[in-house]
């Protein structure tokens, strides 16, 4: 048996979900940035096969979005610096909300 690792996400749902992002940052001015981040993030992983096992990505919107109005807040008070860690912290959110689903 061969472990494979492959991507199989349609580019077809990637505009799909492109579009529905954009319309959503739109209409909540940037508040609905955890909603179209998991999203984005539960396409990219579900669609993402490691050595035969797929991924899952578990992570809820609402979790995340009591974190992104700390980091918001911490970058504006700090003057924009504190937004050098936060694509960290995302990508450490991202993380620990991915699992192998097989």
């Amino acid at each position: 048996m061969e472990n494979k690792t492959y991507f199989d996400g349609e580019v077809s749902e990637l505009v799909g979900i492109s579009i529905l992002s954009i319309f959503i940052s739109i209409i909540t001015a940037g508040l609905g940035f955890p909603w179209v981040a998991c999203m984005s993030y539960r396409w990219q992983i579900d669609h993402t096969v490691i050595e035969g096992r797929r991924l899952k990505f578990s992570g809820r919107p609402e979790s995340l979005f009591g974190n992104w109005v700390k980091w918001v807040l911490l970058t504006i008070i700090t003057g924009g610096i504190y937004g050098f860690w936060v694509p960290v912290k995302l990508e450490q959110w991202k993380v620990e909300n991915t699992s192998f689903a097989n």
